[in-house]
């Protein structure tokens, strides 16, 4: 699809969503019946075909953005800017700031953001796996923000971000789901308890830089809404409580991202068992 649509356009890659979404909506049923169980959630109603197709179309589309929008082509998009005010005061303090993200929205068009004029430095970190496939992507498609991409797990890790946030610039991590062998705390979200890492956490406090949730939502073909919310001053560890700190810091970021949810249901992006409930269906 990605040579289609570099070579005859948006319009005609836009229109081959339709066929390719609802390819992997019919052919994805666990997928399906996650979506469903967020949607009972979110929605506060059974969800009807129309409501669980949604999600396959739209993280398709942001797919589709992903080409245009990591290769700076702009022109057609429109991009509504929620709180940035607030975060331009983190930028004229020159104090870097950690942005906590979500696998809700697209990622690419909190980066359209920084690529419109953004004065500092804009880098994610990202766990290995999903570091090398999105390096591996941005090598093909955008090679100059591969440098962007900081894999968690190397030994410069922490120390690239670090400097980054002294230059006063920003470190964007999502903080909604782990791999296999992280660290979890169950905490309430959407009316029963969920694993959320404590590994974006635990990062932020070792990085003591003030914290902002940032997202961006698809809101219609090329029209996104970036949002940017304040969440702490500084995220601290009681040395002697240590997982009681962490614990309530989770509890806070799943308490803020229900709402966010809960304002955007079509575009959660977690398509399995979010919450493992057995006999799911």
């Amino acid at each position: 699809m990605a040579w289609i649509v570099t070579r005859l356009g948006y319009r005609v890659g836009y229109a081959l969503l339709y066929p390719i979404a609802v390819y992997f909506f019919l052919s994805s049923p666990k997928q399906r019946r996650a979506v469903r169980q967020f949607q009972r959630r979110a929605l506060g109603r059974e969800p009807g075909y129309r409501d669980l197709f949604r999600p396959f179309f739209i993280f398709s589309a942001t797919l589709l953005d992903r080409l245009f929008l990591v290769d700076g082509k702009r022109h057609g998009y429109a991009l509504r800017i929620v709180g940035l005010d607030l975060l331009n005061e983190r930028i004229a303090r020159g104090q870097g700031c950690i942005l906590l993200g979500a696998h809700l929205g697209s990622f690419e068009a909190m980066r359209a953001v920084a690529d419109t004029g953004c004065p500092v430095e804009v880098v994610a970190l990202m766990h290995q796996d999903n570091a090398v496939n999105v390096a591996s992507f941005f090598a093909e498609w955008a090679p100059r923000q591969a440098a962007a991409v900081i894999p968690l797990g190397r030994p410069d890790a922490m120390l690239r971000a670090k400097e980054c946030l002294e230059r006063g610039g920003l470190v964007g991590i999502l903080a909604d789901r782990t791999p296999g062998t992280g660290k979890v705390t169950r905490v309430p979200f959407l009316g029963a308890d969920a694993a959320f890492p404590l590994g974006p956490h635990i990062l932020a406090a070792v990085l003591d830089a003030p914290v902002m949730i940032a997202f961006g939502v698809w809101t219609g073909p090329r029209s996104y809404e970036v949002h940017f919310r304040p969440f702490a001053d500084r995220i601290t560890m009681n040395r002697r409580n240590r997982e009681a700190s962490l614990e309530a810091t989770v509890r806070d970021y799943a308490s803020r991202f229900e709402h966010i949810a809960r304002e955007f249901p079509y575009n959660w992006f977690n398509f399995y068992d979010f919450w493992e409930e057995t006999g799911l269906r």
